[in-house]
């Protein structure tokens, strides 16, 4: 499954549980729902898991937590504010370059209308799309 093919499944979960949850709940009840409704499509989930990384030779395990990684492709970030900073967007860049994986999805269930609240963000290039296609 390429990269867009999992942020196509995650942001379909992510819809559908925003549309029974509504917003307003804490980020942890959305990670835990999204993450249940992805492996009901058969997609691997693993939920605030540490990532490491190597700082002037030496390796820092659990460097930072990354709130889904889907099929070891994919970070989800999750939030639920009114508002959401361009710092999150830089957070998760570091995170995808950190990592060494392509693509990262910002997602704020405080959206009122959800497709407001998703922002994609791509480390590179993916493996299924042309050159014209790539965005940061």
């Amino acid at each position: 499954m390429t990269e867009n093919e999992i942020a196509r499944q995650v942001l379909d979960g992510a819809f559908l549980v925003h549309t029974r949850l509504g917003l307003g709940l804490l980020e942890s009840v959305y990670e835990v729902v999204l993450a249940h409704e992805l492996r009901k499509k058969g997609l691997i989930v693993e939920r605030q898991k540490p990532m490491p990384i190597v700082y002037d030779g030496v390796r820092f395990n659990e460097a930072f937590r990354s709130d889904l990684v889907v099929n070891a492709k994919v970070i989800a970030e999750l939030k639920s504010v009114e508002t959401t900073s361009a710092l999150y967007a830089k957070q998760l860049l570091t995170q995808l370059r950190l990592s060494g994986l392509k693509l990262g999805l910002l997602i704020n269930f405080g959206e009122a209308h959800l497709k407001n609240g998703i922002k994609r963000i791509i480390n590179g290039k993916l493996d299924d799309e042309s050159p014209s296609e790539v965005s940061l």
